[in-house]
């Protein structure tokens, strides 16, 4: 997805979020549909048969005649897609949307055809483009980047600051290995939230103190807001402002350090980590509740907010076919130098020292570099060419000093 800043009038504004009122309600009405279903039952209306019945509403409300057919069917279009994506396993049961959150619709056609349900785009400056959107008009943008040629759909979307995105759905095309043979292991942690092989630590940015201070500051000012006050919807929305700088800080630091290290090596080997089942709340039940729940929740907070799975997933995009995943069991507690596992060799969270050899390391570079070994020997496994050279059983008391 190429994603672009969206600039709408005031006027728009309204129409958009028409827009994404009807691709909700459709949305919500697709999944109510399914939801009613119970074995012994007939299954529920697929796609075609939706579409039927969106076609009789249409034709007898006339609020609902008003909005683009087109929004509506990419609505049910995307519901259906959700439902198969679910049975598949490879996504969650879809749920029900709500007004402020997820708003978004799609639109589909062919990129200059100008009419009969397709879009086009134009730059009418150096920074300032206009995508045709149906029954709005030409919609400006922020022209940060050439449009791709080749987009078929595109998906405009309002986050929950308010602000607005079109994103044009093309496959960007992915960084070419630099052909020097080079691996390398990468440790993703919570205090350092990318650990390389070659000595490298990488910190994703987080909220400032001052951003901190103020987000407290926030929250508790929400916490004596009265529900349904316009102040509280004030309070919300600066939040919501805090955290989608958060977010986007987030984003571009992945989007450099993923693109980087597609750059600089062949073979990328990441732990292969179950990120859902690691952030699952331990708040446990009633009748059996969790331990340490805040103490849980603190290291959910910091694993998501080091970006683990989108890096791994950036990477999969930008290097396809040069990422290795390895089982990640006692990458922290071996030896990257002669290979015994000792839990007691970690004496902190940022030191580790081998009680065989007297091997001194930070801690999670020598995870790194144990990644690295390890995907060096699956790869052989598999009958492809070594990865690397071979552990060094050696100790090295000088590669890096103890932090």
């Amino acid at each position: 997805m190429s994603r672009y800043r969206l600039t709408p009038t005031p006027a728009q504004e309204v129409a958009l979020l028409e827009h994404c009122g009807h691709a909700r309600f459709v949305w919500n009405l697709a999944l109510e549909q399914c939801s009613h279903w119970r074995p012994g039952r007939k299954s529920a209306p697929g796609f075609a048969e939706q579409c039927r019945q969106l076609t009789e509403a249409r034709a007898e409300f006339e609020w609902l005649r008003a909005g683009s057919q087109m929004v509506q069917q990419q609505a049910l279009k995307d519901f259906a897609q959700a439902m198969a994506n679910f049975f598949g396993g490879s996504h969650r049961k879809p749920t029900w949307r709500k007004r402020g959150r997820m708003e978004g619709f799609r639109i589909v056609g062919q990129r200059g055809a100008g009419r009969h349900g397709k879009w086009d785009v134009r730059r009418v400056s150096r920074n300032v483009g206009e995508v045709k959107v149906p029954k709005v008009g030409w919609v400006r943008f922020r022209w940060s980047r050439a449009v791709p040629e080749d987009v078929k759909s595109f998906r405009i979307t309002r986050d929950a600051s308010g602000r607005w995105h079109v994103a044009f759905a093309a496959i960007p095309e992915p960084i070419s290995a630099p052909g020097t043979g080079d691996v390398v292991g990468v440790d993703r942690g919570v205090v350092v939230s990318a650990a390389l092989s070659t000595g490298e630590l990488l910190h994703a940015p987080t909220y400032r103190d001052t951003e901190k201070a103020r987000l407290l500051r926030l929250l508790r000012k929400l916490a004596r807001a009265q529900r349904g006050s316009n102040r509280r919807s004030k309070v919300k929305a600066a939040i919501a402002k805090l955290k989608a700088r958060d977010t986007d800080r987030r984003k571009d630091w992945i989007e450099k350090t993923s693109t980087d290290l597609a750059r600089r090596f062949d073979v990328i080997a990441v732990e292969d980590l179950k990120i859902r089942n690691m952030t699952r709340s331990a708040k446990g039940t009633i009748d059996a509740p969790g331990r340490n729940v805040r103490q849980k929740a603190g290291l959910n907070r910091g694993i998501l907010a080091a970006g683990w799975g989108q890096l791994v997933e950036r990477l999969e995009h930008k290097a396809p076919g040069r990422i290795v995943k390895i089982n990640p069991a006692y990458t922290s507690q071996r030896c990257s130098a002669c290979g015994i596992v000792d839990a007691k060799s970690r004496e902190s969270q940022a030191d580790f020292r081998c009680r065989s050899c007297g091997y001194a390391c930070n801690a999670d570079v020598n995870a790194a570099r144990n990644i690295k070994h390890a995907a060096g020997h699956a790869v052989s496994a598999r009958g492809g060419p070594p990865l690397g050279g071979p552990v060094n059983r050696e100790p090295q008391h000088d590669i890096l000093p103890v932090r």
